[in-house]
């Protein structure tokens, strides 16, 4: 006899996503899709929309909702602790900014993101640290049916890539702002050093 020990049966909703059984059962022995976006750079090809010097941001090809996106450093690691604290920083204020460019153009009323660590932890790329970002929709549990064949349109997911990319631009523009501002300050300061290591050396 089942007992439920006095709790009430919630049905289980899940998000499908059967067009991930492409990259479930494809040979990825020897081969980081991370690694391989970072070293070509930004395009539609690859799906990546920022690549910076420490942490870029893709689309995932074979998403479990429309708008999933990977954070990931550009150091190949799978272990957090490796990451220096300027990566770290780096990998988390992108990982913010993808949940500003996701709401701006989206609009979700939700969001699934983390961090999957080892097989057992759920990692389908166990050898490069990632984060995911996935938007949620009400009702969208059950927004795909599952039948024969179903699968992410491509045209789909470059549609979503374009209209993300000028937000990723921005993104970019800002932080290199904030390089040169921080340059400037950093001469601005070694000057006024300067000037005062002339005047205690012309004192003394």
């Amino acid at each position: 006899m089942r007992e439920d020990f006095g709790r009430a049966e919630v049905p289980m909703k899940v998000l499908w996503a059967p067009w991930r059984m492409e990259y479930i059962l494809s040979d990825r022995k020897d081969c980081c899709f991370i690694c391989d976006a970072a070293q070509d750079g930004p395009c539609e090809e690859n799906l990546l929309l920022y690549r910076g010097d420490k942490v870029l941001v893709l689309m995932n090809r074979y998403p479990y909702n429309n708008g999933h996106l990977l954070v990931a450093p550009v150091a190949h690691t799978p272990d957090l602790s490796e990451l220096t604290m300027a990566e770290y920083g780096e990998t988390m204020d992108l990982f913010r900014f993808t949940f500003k460019a996701l709401t701006d153009l989206m609009a979700p009323e939700g969001f699934n993101a983390g961090i999957n660590i080892g097989r057992t932890g759920g990692a389908g790329l166990e050898e490069h640290l990632h984060f995911h970002v996935v938007p949620r929709w009400n009702g969208d549990t059950n927004y795909m049916p599952v039948v024969s064949d179903t699968r992410v349109i491509p045209e789909a997911l470059l549609e979503t890539y374009r209209a993300l990319r000028p937000r990723f631009e921005e993104y970019r523009r800002d932080e290199q702002g904030k390089g040169n501002r921080e340059g400037r300050k950093n001469l601005q300061t070694g000057d006024v050093a300067r000037k005062r290591k002339t005047s205690g050396n012309e004192e003394g």
